[in-house]
């Protein structure tokens, strides 16, 4: 089955792949000749997965899905949320918004935080959504260089190491979207 990955994060393309395997051919925005970048206006992760969805389906009539990802730190009520990739500004800095987040969490005691993943999956113009969670904490300076967004700074719980010391099985055993991916891959498999 030929599906677009709706999005242009290198990143998550090679996280998905890796957890799909060969089963499924997924193919990125690039592969399928779209070069845009889909707005992300919604409030919630559920609204904007299903935006990007919706936008290439539409455009391309191919069976499809997006992902919509946020890191949810419980004493910033939710911050960065659906903001994550824009914490810091529209320039989407990985580095600017790690440091705000920083900023924000200094003296605070509590630093429990959770990534939410969203996948909206569309077949024949139907749409599925998967969620997958993985809880952990925010430290207080970045650890790692692997991985993208807040991976320096977050540790999974079961873990000592941040998502960016670890290496992308290791990442998997943990990860949000690796969970969210695997119920998508279920169901595809169930179809």
């Amino acid at each position: 089955m030929k599906l677009i990955f709706a999005t242009n994060n290198q990143h998550k393309v090679e996280e998905i792949r890796s957890i799909a395997g060969s089963a499924f051919n997924i193919i990125t925005l690039k592969e399928a000749g779209i070069d845009i970048d889909i707005p992300e206006p919604h409030d919630t992760l559920e609204a904007n997965a299903s935006e990007k969805s919706s936008v290439i389906y539409q455009m391309t009539g191919i069976n499809c899905f997006s992902e919509d990802t946020g890191l949810e730190v419980k004493v910033l009520n939710g911050e960065p949320g659906v903001k994550s990739a824009r914490y810091a500004g529209d320039n989407r800095s990985f580095d600017a918004n790690i440091a705000r987040l920083l900023s924000n969490l200094a003296g605070k005691a509590d630093r429990s935080a959770r990534f939410r993943a969203v996948i909206s999956l569309l077949i024949d113009g139907k749409e599925t959504l998967f969620e997958g969670i993985c809880e952990g904490k925010i430290i207080e300076e970045k650890r790692g260089n692997k991985g993208f967004g807040y991976d320096p700074v977050f540790i999974p719980v079961g873990s000592d190491k941040t998502f960016g010391e670890m290496d992308m099985e290791e990442k998997t055993n943990y990860s949000h979207r690796a969970r969210a991916t695997e119920k998508l891959v279920a169901f595809l498999n169930s179809l």
